[in-house]
C-alpha cells in the first residue's frame, strides 16, 4: 500500500488529481467569459415600464390660467367699484362727494350712518336733461331739493335730486 503525498487528500471531493484536466462545470449553465462560476441572468418576460410623465404645467397652461385670473379680477373690481356709483343710487340713499370738481363730483353711495354721508337722494328721474330742465324736474319731484346731479353718456341717463343730509 502506498501512502498519499503529504498535504493532499485523494478522497476529498472537488479536488483534482495532479496532471488531469479540470472537471466540466456543473449546474447546466454554461460559463460566460469574464464571469466564472455565475449563472447567466434571465431576462424579464415583459416589456420595460415607460418612465412616468412629469406633472409640470406647460407654459401655455400657465398663460391661460393667468389670463383667466386677471379677467376674473378685473370683472370683480368693476362690479365692486360700480356698486357705489351714482347710477346705483335709490331714493333715500345717502351720498358722498369724492371730488371738488363740479363737472365730475364723483358721487358715491354710502351708508347714512357713515361719517362721510353728505347728501340724501330725494328723487331719481330717468332721461337726459339740461340744467334748466333738471331744476324744473327736481322742483316737481321734490320741492325741498337743494342740488341736482345729471349723468349721461354711460348708457344710463338720469337725474338725481339731492339735499344736505342732516345727522
Amino acid at each position: 500500500m502506498s501512502t498519499p503525498p503529504q498535504g493532499q487528500n485523494p478522497f476529498a471531493q472537488g479536488q483534482q488529481p495532479q496532471d488531469q484536466a479540470p472537471y466540466p462545470p456543473q449546474g447546466g449553465y454554461p460559463q460566460q467569459p469574464g464571469q466564472p462560476g455565475f449563472p447567466q441572468q434571465a431576462t424579464a418576460p415583459y416589456a420595460p415600464v415607460p418612465p412616468q410623465r412629469s406633472r409640470k404645467l406647460s407654459f401655455k397652461a400657465i398663460r391661460i390660467i393667468l389670463v383667466i385670473v386677471v379677467a376674473l379680477g378685473f370683472g370683480a373690481y368693476k362690479f365692486l367699484s360700480g356698486q357705489d356709483d351714482a347710477d346705483t343710487a335709490k331714493v333715500g340713499d345717502c351720498m358722498h362727494r369724492g371730488s371738488t370738481n363740479d363737472s365730475n363730483p364723483d358721487l358715491e353711495v354710502v351708508k347714512c350712518s357713515d361719517a362721510k354721508a353728505q347728501y340724501v337722494v330725494l328723487a331719481k328721474i330717468s332721461g337726459d336733461f339740461s340744467q334748466t330742465e333738471a331744476e324744473t324736474k327736481c322742483t316737481a319731484a321734490a320741492k325741498d331739493f337743494e342740488y341736482s346731479y345729471t349723468q349721461s353718456g354711460d348708457g344710463s341717463d338720469f337725474l338725481l335730486c339731492l339735499k344736505d343730509y342732516k345727522k
